[in-house]
């Protein structure tokens, strides 16, 4: 490149022009000279600088690197480059700060075992594939339509292991195979399959504490093989005296029963056919361990912990304290006749819990995966002993142990037994834990036979509104009562040593349509048990088509349970409870939306004043009521008017919450606030 030096500046000379700026004859003419000379460029003139700005007004597509570090140092070209390149590194730094705050302040999403109900499924009972009156896994793949009607999510089987039915699966032969009877192991893993396909998660139950009588293990003990001769607790005794101690079974009678084989007794906390496993051995906890792994191996999503109070016995045998101490020893044959000190809830019990614990949390790491864990320990009026299931702060048990204590509804109808039995366990659950509730399950009479069936719509209204998480027993979204069993009908072992203990009216089959066999069975072959005779009205097919329904009410209440933050991570409040209603709040700090609960379980209709709480205002609306012709009707706080068995769900809006001003009164387990101007929920 050849440069002319002028007063004031520097131009391009004629060889530096553009070629794209010549025309075509120019082009040409370039073409056809040989060589272009290049002059060579003069020594500068003394005084004079040689980094002088070129005279082109305008950068140039083509330019040389040069002319484009020149230009690019001038300012005008230089501070916008440097203002964007700042403005680029301070929005990145602030949306890097905004996204770490919103994940810390962002409270714990909630697992699919809080967000949806349980609901349990007794097999036998549900639906029946092959006509031949037992129901089977098959049957519940038919019906995944039903759970996903209701929005339901968490489904808990009922035993199907393989067994010889002596406590209708609760005595287990073999834990690794299912029982023909229910189908065969590629049914249940396409049932498994399926149900995560639609977003489900299974439970299984868990039946540690003892096997059948038929299973291998039992079969080795007795003839004393040395690997499996302290499977089972054995002690000495004879088959003239076959009673070491005074310890009585839950099915009534001696605990204990000779085994001619062996030439000692066994111990069985249940039926005979169900000797109990000795969990000192440590290989019966890594044989119990590994069936555990093979289930979560399998894809389950959980647990539920069968009688696990009944694991661990003390080691010393010694008689228990009786209740009256009165009574003629040789008279005592129920379990209640004793103090159960040395066979229930021994040391020990949530040490080996909390291994299974572990074990399924390795497999919970999987994304998306958590198992859940659920124990089954009724303790009646020693409710701490319950709540130790929860495990403590530093080491994790079980989600949640069951909470029994509403089955105690029908004992006392007014709204004040009602406060007591919830406030019951919100008062002892440890703080930060997760509630839950059960009306009903395959070992107690349905809800709707003990209470009456009038008040089943108020108690589902109950149960999906209350916090925590709901399990619902087949049936009970549809009113099931319990059925009749004339002696001749009789299958639960139990019900021929005590008939009036019988759990068969619970388990009648599932009431589908108004067809033959309810629509549970499509042969004409008789079922396991009797329908209900009143299936042609209460049944699943009637009630979809109902608007009032039970059915249609209980899909609304678990849509607006799963929908509604209030009642999702909201707080939960008493505010009234009388000889007939129970009332309270499920409220949401910064959220405007709030809900208030107006149940009557008198019997007879009530006026509640709430008047005394300014938290409310003074009209109400009604979301939804239990009777149908008072939806949308608008009440005054201080005349709310319920009929016997009624219950509303009042939604109302306020700035003001109930729970800072009353802390005794209210509970919550997750806490949450809400932004609602930007529609977020935050730790507060």
């Amino acid at each position: 490149m050849r440069l002319k030096k002028r007063s004031g500046g520097v131009d391009l000379g004629e060889t530096t022009r553009n070629p794209w700026t010549q025309d075509h004859q120019e082009a040409a003419e370039k073409r056809d000279s040989a060589a272009v000379a290049v002059e060579p460029e003069p020594e500068p003139e003394p005084g004079t600088d040689r980094c002088e700005e070129y005279t082109q007004i305008k950068p140039y597509a083509g330019m040389p690197k040069e002319v484009l570090l020149l230009y690019s140092s001038q300012a005008r070209y230089r501070v916008p480059r440097e203002v964007l390149f700042w403005l680029t590194v301070a929005c990145t730094l602030t949306l890097l700060a905004l996204t770490a705050t919103v994940i810390a302040l962002s409270p714990r999403c909630l697992s699919w075992w809080q967000a949806s109900p349980v609901y349990q499924v007794y097999p036998r009972s549900f639906k029946d594939s092959d006509g031949d009156g037992v129901g089977d896994l098959t049957g519940i793949l038919e019906q995944l339509d039903h759970f996903q009607f209701l929005n339901i999510k968490s489904i808990w089987i009922s035993p199907f292991y393989r067994s010889p039915m002596k406590d209708f699966g609760y005595d287990v032969e073999d834990f690794r195979d299912i029982d023909p009877l229910f189908g065969t192991m590629r049914d249940f893993e396409e049932l498994l399959a399926e149900m995560h396909n639609k977003g489900m998660k299974l439970i299984m139950d868990f039946i540690p504490n003892h096997t059948s009588d038929r299973h291998r293990w039992f079969n080795l003990s007795r003839i004393r093989d040395p690997h499996y001769e302290d499977y089972y607790v054995w002690t000495d005794c004879s088959a003239t005296s076959p009673k070491p101690n005074n310890w009585v079974s839950v099915f009534g009678n001696s605990s204990w029963t000779y085994d001619a084989v062996r030439g000692q007794c066994y111990l069985h906390q249940f039926f005979k056919e169900q000797p109990d496993l000795n969990f000192r051995n440590p290989h019966v906890r890594q044989e119990m361990t590994d069936i555990i792994r093979f289930w979560l191996g399998k894809g389950v999503d959980g647990f539920r912990m069968d009688a696990v109070k009944h694991i661990l016995e003390a080691t010393h045998l010694r008689n228990e304290p009786q209740v009256d101490p009165n009574k003629p020893p040789e008279s005592i044959t129920s379990e209640w006749d004793l103090h159960h000190d040395y066979t229930t809830s021994q040391l020990g019990l949530h040490d080996l819990l909390r291994e299974w614990r572990a074990e399924m949390d390795v497999f919970s790491r999987e994304p998306s995966r958590y198992r859940f864990m659920v124990t089954e320990s009724y303790d009646y009026h020693e409710v701490d002993k319950t709540m130790m299931y929860y495990g403590t702060p530093l080491v994790k048990e079980s989600d949640f142990p069951f909470n029994f204590y509403l089955l105690d509804l029908p004992h006392n109808t007014s709204g004040m037994w009602v406060q007591h039995l919830v406030h019951l366990w919100m008062a002892n659950m440890p703080k930060g834990q997760w509630p839950n509730w059960v009306v009903g399950n395959h070992d107690k009479p349905r809800i709707a036979s003990s209470a009456g069936q009038a008040y089943s719509r108020v108690i589902n209204m109950l149960l999906l509104t209350l916090p925590g998480t709901p399990t619902t027993y087949y049936g009970e979204e549809i009113g099931m009562e319990n059925i009749n069993v004339t002696d001749s009908q009789i299958q639960d072992p139990f019900a021929k040593f005590n008939k009036s203990a019988s759990r068969d009216p619970q388990r009648s089959p599932m009431q589908w349509s108004s067809n033959t066999n309810a629509g549970f069975s499509s042969k004409l072959n008789t079922t396991w048990l009797p329908v209900h005779p009143n299936y042609r009205n209460v049944n699943v097919e009637v009630q979809k088509q109902d608007e009032g329904s039970v059915l249609a009410q209980y899909r609304f209440l678990n849509t607006l349970r799963q929908t509604e933050l209030p009642f999702q991570r909201g707080w939960f409040c008493y505010i009234h409870a009388d000889a007939n209603v129970f009332s309270y709040l499920r409220e949401l700090d910064g959220h405007s939306k709030a809900f208030l609960m107006v149940l009557n379980f008198g019997k007879q209709s009530a006026i509640t004043d709430l008047s005394s709480v300014p938290e409310l205002p003074d009209q109400l609306k009604v979301l939804m009521s239990t009777n149908q012709v008072n939806n949308g009707m608008v009440l005054q706080r201080s005349r709310i008017l319920t009929e016997a068995g009624e219950g509303l769900v009042i939604q109302y809006s306020t700035p003001t919450r109930y729970n800072p001003n009353h802390p005794t009164q209210c509970y919550v387990s997750e806490k949450a606030c809400y932004l609602e101007a930007i529609d977020i929920l935050y730790k507060c």
